[in-house]
């Protein structure tokens, strides 16, 4: 194995890491970032260690190279971490000292100065605790302990894998998202929920608070670059109504944000929203379409899952997120699809502010998928068009009650927290039936969260017929779209690969098709354009997702190479070809 590194690897002062602040949406004056060398140790028992084995630099996964430790923890081990806070924090009366974790992978148990605070189960997603009653003044000491099943339990793991190989990757844990504590008042703003009512040019926010029985009086001020602000009073836990004149429209060629502020008895908040629509709607011809803003518009996008060569999960500066979303940008992309990952949230504040818009995947979960009926078989029944229901639960990972009741929580969960960016405009259930179950029932609950935008119900197969989105993954046969009463997707395909040396980890590779050299592999994607997707266009296709951005580990049909050195493709050949694809 070839050790590989971003550009950015090296730049990075373990005083000063991933310090931007890690909410955009809810933004305070108040931000103690917590990332850095925290200290850790890695025990066969939940006693708590008399020792420490050494540093790791937060918020890296121990087994990646840039905690510093490189060890890959055990599902039935325990992960310690250990802390001082700085001084800064210090008790004010009338003020709480709140404590956030963007992930921790997989269960966590916080202790502050030896009281036990929380538990969270789950690797993806963001929680907090107020910690000012176990705070002493005196060198206050934060521990977390975590455990991790990896994919020996029905838990959400993504295309994590203890075995790694192929289309799957090295297993990570621990804390792997910024750690950051804020200083609040008693009643304080908890979360904002912004909705764009794009046919009635108003913005719908709502406020929730710490103390949800009460109702205070909260002012709401929209700036925007070319209007005097609009001041809107009204109460929290209830929808307050923001008229937008003169609206401006987000779209990838114009992402406007409208920048706001929120005033609560002593709370103070700074967010953004956008105002934009996605729908399904009819053409001249009568065959559903994918509309922005009520127009027609062909997303074009590009499978993103994510991993980092010295990071695994977690990116190793903002500027790497930024490059990532950027370049596929400036190639002629306009669309990525978020691949069972949740990133954290500054990614998607990226795509906001630059125009890009998401397709985001809930994590799979499930026990161990039985890959001759969910790959192979899965394959050759999609091609002739044969339906596979989703109820045989034992062949889909998915026998455990407690599993999908997890799933369903988590999936509740994701929509709740990146429900503000206006850059994601579809949640894909499921994909290719890993974990799958129940998609018609799931989809309801989908929807009790969010009615605003489009579901893919089951990307690649086990469609059961629900959903905006009739979505196709087609690796090896001809396409052919034939148009239905759900818009038509073309959610992955591709995956050509070629393996440069220097900028590949292994030997043994993985791929769809290979290819030797830079030129052959640009000419396959021309060809695969040109004879696949132009042609469906007009059939009734509405979005493309190529498979992939980048390399990762073994998979090497990235449009870049692992350690972003290296665009794979030429890319005039990119944009020339990615300016065809319109409707």
């Amino acid at each position: 194995m070839k050790k590989l590194k971003t550009k950015w690897a090296d730049k990075i002062d373990p005083e000063h890491v991933l310090e931007e602040y890690p909410r955009p949406l809810m933004k305070r004056n108040s931000y103690v970032n917590l990332n850095g060398w925290w200290e850790y140790a890695i025990t066969e028992t939940e006693k708590r260690p008399v020792q420490y084995d050494g540093k790791i630099l937060v918020p890296f996964s121990p087994e990646a190279p840039l905690s510093g430790v490189e060890r890959q923890l055990k599902p039935k081990e325990y992960l310690w971490y250990r802390c001082r806070l700085p001084e800064e924090i210090k008790v004010r009366k009338g003020r709480k000292w709140i404590l956030h974790f963007g992930a921790v992978d997989q269960d966590a148990d916080v202790y502050m100065n030896g009281k036990w605070m929380t538990r969270h189960s789950g690797g993806y997603l963001p929680f907090s605790v107020d910690i000012t009653e176990a705070l002493t003044g005196i060198e206050e000491e934060l521990i977390v302990r975590v455990r991790d099943a990896s994919d020996q339990s029905y838990y959400s793991r993504g295309k994590q894998r203890l075995e790694k190989g192929g289309m799957f990757y090295a297993a990570q844990s621990g804390i792997w998202q910024t750690v950051w504590m804020e200083e609040v008042p008693k009643n304080h703003i908890c979360n904002l929920i912004n909705t764009p009512i794009y046919d009635e040019q108003c913005l719908h926010i709502k406020i929730e608070t710490s103390r949800p029985e009460l109702k205070s009086e909260a002012e709401v001020t929209v700036y925007s670059d070319d209007l005097k602000p609009v001041c809107v009073k009204g109460q929290t836990q209830e929808v307050i109504e923001i008229p937008i004149p003169d609206m401006h429209s987000w779209s990838p060629e114009d992402p406007y944000l409208y920048q706001i502020e929120i005033r609560m008895e002593e709370d103070y908040v700074e967010s953004y929203a956008a105002m934009r629509s996605i729908s399904i709607e009819n053409d001249k011809k009568g065959i559903p379409r994918i509309y922005l803003n009520h127009q027609p518009y062909f997303q074009k996008g590009v499978l993103d899952q994510g991993y980092w060569p010295e990071g695994l999960y977690t990116p190793p500066c903002d500027e790497a997120m930024i490059y990532d979303i950027q370049t596929m940008k400036e190639l002629g992309f306009n669309m990525l699809r978020k691949h069972v990952k949740i990133e954290p949230q500054r990614w998607y504040y990226h795509c906001d502010r630059l125009g890009m818009l998401v397709w985001q995947d809930m994590v799979n979960g499930g026990r161990s998928y039985k890959l001759w009926y969910v790959t192979y078989l899965a394959t050759g029944m999609e091609f002739f068009h044969i339906k596979m229901p989703d109820s045989t639960l034992w062949l889909l990972g998915r026998k455990e009650e407690k599993g999908r009741k997890q799933f369903v929580g988590e999936m509740r969960q994701t929509i709740r927290s990146l429900y503000n960016h206006p850059s994601i405009v579809t949640w894909v259930l499921f994909n290719e039936g890993w974990g799958q179950f129940h998609a018609q029932a799931v989809i309801k609950a989908a929807r009790e969260e969010d009615a605003n935008r489009l579901i893919d119900q089951a990307s690649g197969w086990f469609d059961q017929g629900g959903g905006d989105i009739r979505s196709i993954h087609d690796y090896f046969f001809p396409l052919k779209i034939q148009p239905e009463k759900r818009a038509s997707a073309l959610t992955e395909f591709g995956g050509y690969s070629l393996s440069i040396p220097g900028h590949r980890m292994y030997q043994k590779i993985y791929g769809y098709r290979t290819y030797e050299k830079k030129e052959d592999l640009t000419q396959g994607y021309r060809s695969l354009i040109e004879k696949e997707i132009i042609p469906n266009i007009k059939k009734g296709l509405s979005a493309t997702v190529y498979t992939q951005l980048s390399d990762i580990e073994e998979e090497v049909n990235g449009i870049l190479t692992y350690d972003r050195k290296l665009l794979k493709m030429d890319e005039e050949v990119l944009r020339e070809l990615n300016e065809k694809l319109i409707l």
